[in-house]
């Protein structure tokens, strides 16, 4: 039984290789850029889909959270700090491998901090203000939780936008390379550009693993038990408050860790990442994937991230979007794909029950 929940998994990684392959067959080698980015904008969509589709809870704000992990990294990886080189505190961070030098434009070297280190100082930034914000926030519930979650991400956005420290409305440029192998890392390189494809759908393929098993554990039976009746669920001992706060702070997380990886990829990041139509983006691909449909999600996240980043919705890619989300919520409330797997689980289900010794 559990052997049969990686199984989708293993499908996943499946396909991965084969569109690598067939990318490569055709000459559209191109295609994994945009694949590539897709996959970690899936990454942020299914920690959302957990944090909707489950514990019943809509974010508004998370690219806010994207934002914060991409924002950091960018800052702490591209700030200079060999004017420093001789104090105290600079020594003690380079002796662990803390801070690294590398070679500028200009030929010169700079020390700033490992991206290892940024990517974990972003993580702890995201999980702390996800832990601050969520304690407060989740308390509320529905159109209220999300005009919360909205006002959380206008800050971000309002913030990154206006500090000049993040580059204003420029953004920050120069993010060096995220490294992994001697000499190959998360980067724009197209000499890399396979690597950089299979890291991607590595990172989704781990979390959809650890999502699948979280939902099919208590964990996830409490989540649903929120989700269908919170009050209930609260009555019969479940901690709801700590459940949906440990489960925004995951979601947070993987918005995080992409925004990271996806801001080494791209070299810079801009305010538009942290933009309230983003956020509007992944609640749309959520809800058309199915709120209680992991892989439903991850299935409509690579069509439509996918068809956005190669321009076919054109200047009206907010438009399509918002567009998409409306007719949702009015014609398929259970989403397209999620509604689909549902009905199919019943009919089996209504099967089995009426032919109990068929299996």
């Amino acid at each position: 039984m559990k052997n049969s929940r990686h199984v989708p998994a293993l499908i996943l990684f499946g396909f991965v290789v084969g569109i690598q392959l067939l990318t490569f067959a055709g000459g559209k080698a191109f295609y994994l850029t945009q694949l590539t980015m897709t996959a970690y904008y899936s990454l942020i969509v299914v920690g959302l889909c957990l944090l909707m589709g489950f514990a019943g809870q809509i974010s508004l704000g998370h690219a806010g959270f994207f934002a914060i992990g991409g924002y950091t990294s960018a800052v702490l990886t591209t700030l200079d700090l060999s004017a420093y080189k001789g104090s105290a505190l600079v020594s003690l961070l380079a002796g662990p491998g803390i801070l690294t030098t590398r070679p500028d434009l200009y030929g010169g070297q700079v020390m700033s901090v490992h991206p290892w280190a940024a990517c974990a100082v972003a993580v702890l930034l995201a999980l702390g203000i996800a832990w601050a914000i969520g304690i407060p926030v989740l308390k509320l519930k529905g159109h209220y939780l999300a005009m919360a979650t909205l006002g959380f991400g206008t800050i971000i956005y309002s913030i990154v936008l206006g500090t000049q420290k993040f580059g204003a409305a420029d953004g920050i440029s120069g993010v060096p390379p995220f490294p992994l192998l001697p000499g190959a890392g998360v980067s724009g390189n197209s000499s890399h550009r396979v690597l950089n494809y299979y890291v991607a759908w590595l990172l989704v393929t781990a979390a959809m693993v650890l999502l699948t098993n979280l939902i099919h554990s208590r964990v996830g039976r409490a989540l649903r038990s929120i989700h269908g009746a919170e009050d209930a669920a609260n009555a019969m001992g479940v901690d709801t408050a700590r459940y949906k706060l440990y489960t925004f702070m995951l979601s947070a997380v993987l918005a995080a860790v992409a925004g990271v990886f996806l801001t080494h990829y791209n070299g810079g990041i801009g305010p538009s990442e942290a933009g309230v139509m983003k956020s509007v983006r992944y609640v749309a691909i959520v809800a058309v994937g199915g709120m209680g449909s992991l892989w439903g999600t991850l299935i409509m996240s690579v069509v439509l991230n996918f068809l956005s980043l190669r321009g076919y919705f054109g200047s009206f890619d907010d438009a399509v979007f918002g567009g998409i989300l409306i007719l949702i919520m009015l014609f398929a409330p259970d989403g397209i794909i999620g509604a689909d797997l549902r009905k199919l689980l019943r009919i089996e289900k209504k099967n089995h029950s009426q032919n109990p010794n068929s299996s």
